[in-house]
């Protein structure tokens, strides 16, 4: 109940959001005043007062949709512009990926984005890879789109009212988007582009981390296990920073290659190391330390370790994304096998990553986790 409550009233939220924006609009730049446009409701009919409100919120949300596509269009094109090779684009949880040569399209989605483009770089020294114009390209589309949007809108006097509507919430979101990653800020823990940027032009371990992130991505969404990459690649230099995310991120990759070869006890050190930093992990590398410390924790049997960390709220986000996560699977088969000793719902679970293995966007990392899941089921 308390669900349908917080989406009746965001739906009414959104109403109001697009009412006021498109109010807003009209009076900067129409030579209409708040209070005429608050008066023209007074003379609506039924159909009016409801239609209106609800065109309102249908402009609000393509606005979004559009200003969203085009800032990953944005990086995609600026990437690409910077030699960049494409890897994947993904607006909301429609995802398009290039594997076996081809484009495909699948669905997967990443919590706190809108949106996002990952493209492999050049091979070239880190020091000669160009990051500026592939971290702007999107705040550089978002304020292009805006200017664009207001030449008709200052130009056109007798421009129809819903036309006129629509462009101010563009307009309005696009500068939104803008700000929202053109000023450098943390957002949940996790850096906006510019702040991105200014972290990889003041620390060369961030870019070098950055340039290892994109290349690893790239090779495991075609289908490239962790252990088959040279484990230079998984190293960084110095200290790890655990609040740098990409820093972070390399870190628990180099242990998913652990993983990968089965070196089970490393992996456990490494993964309570990780942990152990968790105050400085942003939100989703913390309950990803989590959860594969839960299930190497049980491959090497500290199950009462297992059990301190299979809360219910990490086990939640486990069953969550276990429906676009293969390694969610893996997690699951584990706390099946070892911690509930049923070795059939395992199997069960085995079997389905198996059966849709293609629907994953992590080609190499499903093939890692089934080669995993067959391994651990031989030991029982």
């Amino acid at each position: 109940m308390n669900q349908v409550l917080k989406i009746i009233g965001g739906f009414f939220v959104g109403i109001l959001i697009g009412l006021v924006a498109a109010g807003a609009g009209l009076v900067l730049f129409g030579d209409m005043s708040f209070s005429e446009y608050i008066g023209k409701f007074s003379q609506l009919n039924v159909i009016e007062v409801i239609g209106i409100p609800l065109l309102s919120l249908a402009f609000f949300l393509i606005a979004i949709f559009l200003q969203v596509s085009l800032h990953e269009a944005g990086h995609l094109m600026c990437g690409l512009a910077s030699g960049y090779r494409f890897v994947s684009f993904r607006i909301f949880s429609f995802t398009w990926i290039r594997q076996g040569g081809k484009v495909r399209m699948k669905r997967f989605s990443v919590s706190g984005t809108g949106g996002q483009c990952l493209l492999a770089p050049p091979e070239k020294p880190d020091e000669e890879i160009p990051v500026t114009l592939y971290n702007i390209g999107g705040v550089a589309m978002n304020f292009l789109t805006v200017l664009v949007a207001l030449v008709p809108l200052v130009l056109i006097d007798d421009m129809p009212f819903l036309w006129k509507m629509f462009l101010i919430q563009f307009i309005g979101i696009g500068v939104f988007l803008g700000l929202l990653n053109g000023i450098p800020m943390k957002m949940g823990g996790i850096g906006n582009d510019a702040y991105s940027l200014r972290l990889l032009k003041q620390n060369s371990g961030t870019k070098h981390a950055l340039v290892l992130q994109l290349r690893i991505n790239a090779l495991i969404q075609e289908g490239m296990r962790p252990k088959e990459m040279p484990e230079a690649w998984f190293r960084l230099e110095g200290k790890i920073d655990y609040g740098d995310m990409l820093q972070a991120t390399i870190a628990l990759m180099e242990i998913s290659r652990m993983q990968d070869r089965e070196e089970w006890k490393e992996a456990y050190v490494r993964l309570e190391e990780a942990v152990s930093h968790s105050k400085e992990l942003v939100g989703i590398l913390k309950q990803e330390a989590e959860a594969e410390l839960l299930f190497t924790a049980l491959v090497v049997g500290k199950e009462e370790r297992a059990r301190e960390l299979a809360i219910d709220k990490l086990v939640a986000y486990i069953r969550t994304y276990s429906k676009v996560s293969s390694a969610k699977q893996r997690q699951l088969f584990a706390i099946a096998l070892y911690m509930e000793h049923d070795k059939e719902k395992a199997e069960g679970i085995y079997r389905t990553v198996k059966a849709k293995r293609e629907s994953y966007l992590m080609q190499g990392e499903v093939n890692m986790d089934l080669a995993l899941m067959e391994s651990l089921l031989s030991q029982r």
